[in-house]
């Protein structure tokens, strides 16, 4: 870190490990075995001092992958060099967990170092549907496991749910919904599934095993706006949606992820782990997604860079307004020239109209925001505000 640079208030880490690759996933992933995943600890370890100086972090996120499928002895292996460095502490620490992965212990463990919130992948609560999208557990894990996590003393948990997966009609998504309410969660986290290449799904989507029904993932993307806020959930972005303790006028839910609003408000980022994807001083830095090849990066005492892409400050402008148009906020004009030292209302006024003409955004004095069929479309408006690197 430069004498001139604040620290950074969020660490973002992929633990790359799964036990098994599911149908839809693109991201980077392999299956668990003991000495790799040991091998990984160890260069995770002397990542994490590479970076300390320059972390002072309020939000952390252990992201995969699966962090739960770590041992317990690894995971005190990590945690105790958290605390040696410095890093323990923050406001806000998920850690994400599949509900075959998680133990009494585990849990115990996390939470007596300062893991406050978990990320649990349930993604159904239909076997049949657990079985085509190649999920290692079953509806009955889901239930226990948050019991567990309850149990060690966790009280802020965001279930990810799945929609619009092949096989799946609208009463199943209403009684999955229905019943992920009932076991009283504090966040939803909602996808669309998407058809990935170099995904199985993918390929059985291209050899006409099912068709894409887009009407039907539209209408159960309005079942679960209605069924979340019928509940009590606020949505604050196009796939989250979090529970209110506090300030029923606050912009945001208290119960939002408060790790992710930051890389949606262009906020910097550390990222740590093969594949991981960090955002610091302007510079778009991605590792090595291999995990072999980090591990012997870091053996030699270096970070296992891949790519160090440095922005131009308008182009890390648009990233910016793109990503904060996924929020229900939108951006207020005068936090995003405070964040960017750019004037939304100037650079962005053509790519604004367009998106009011469309009937998908509702711009005010203060700010510009998407709406409710905007939501729907924010990965279109995002590659309006995009601007490439001169």
């Amino acid at each position: 870190m430069s004498a001139f640079s604040s620290p950074v208030p969020s660490l973002y880490v992929h633990v790359p490990f799964c036990a098994a690759k599911c149908e839809y996933c693109a991201f980077f992933s392999e299956l668990s075995s003991g000495e790799q995943m040991n091998r990984f600890v160890d260069a995770l370890i002397r990542e994490m001092e590479l970076v300390a100086s320059s972390l002072k972090p309020r939000t952390i996120f252990f992201g995969g992958g699966t962090p739960s499928l770590l041992s317990t002895a690894q995971w005190r292996r990590v945690l105790v060099a958290m605390e040696r460095l410095d890093l323990l502490g923050a406001d806000e620490w998920t850690v994400e967990c599949n509900p075959a992965t998680v133990s009494t212990e585990k849990a115990k463990l996390l939470r007596e170092h300062g893991v406050n919130r978990i990320s649990m992948g349930v993604q159904s609560l239909d076997e049949g549907l657990l079985d085509r999208l190649g999920r290692i557990h079953s509806r009955e894990m889901v239930f226990k496991s948050f019991d567990r996590l309850r149990a060690a003393g966790l009280d802020n948990i965001n279930l990810d749910l799945m929609f619009a997966i092949p096989g799946q009609t609208m009463d199943i998504w209403k009684a999955t919904m229905a019943e992920t309410i009932a076991m009283g969660c504090e966040h939803l986290s909602c996808y669309e599934v998407i058809y990935e290449e170099d995904t199985p799904l993918y390929e059985q989507l291209q050899a006409g095993e099912f068709d894409v029904d887009e009407a039907l993932a539209c209408a159960m993307y309005d079942e679960l706006i209605d069924t979340a806020a019928a509940a009590g959930f606020a949505q604050y972005e196009v796939a989250n949606f979090a529970r209110h303790d506090g300030e029923p006028n606050a912009e945001l839910p208290s119960r939002a992820s408060r790790h992710n609003v930051n890389y949606w408000r262009g906020g910097a980022c550390q990222a740590l782990g093969p594949s991981a994807s960090g955002y610091v001083d302007g510079r778009r830095i991605r590792n090595i997604a291999n995990t072999e090849r980090y591990c012997e990066q870091l053996a030699l005492g270096q970070r296992a860079h891949e790519s160090v892409e440095q922005l131009s400050p308008l182009a890390s402008a648009g990233e910016t307004a793109a990503f904060g148009l996924r929020m229900n906020a939108g951006w207020p004009f005068e936090l995003f020239e405070q964040t960017t030292g750019h004037d939304l209302r100037a650079e962005w006024a053509g790519d604004m109209q367009r998106v009011v003409e469309s009937n998908w955004g509702v711009r005010s004095d203060e700010r510009f925001h998407l709406t409710r069929l905007g939501m729907r479309f924010a990965d279109t408006v995002a590659e309006w505000f995009i601007r490439p690197e001169p």
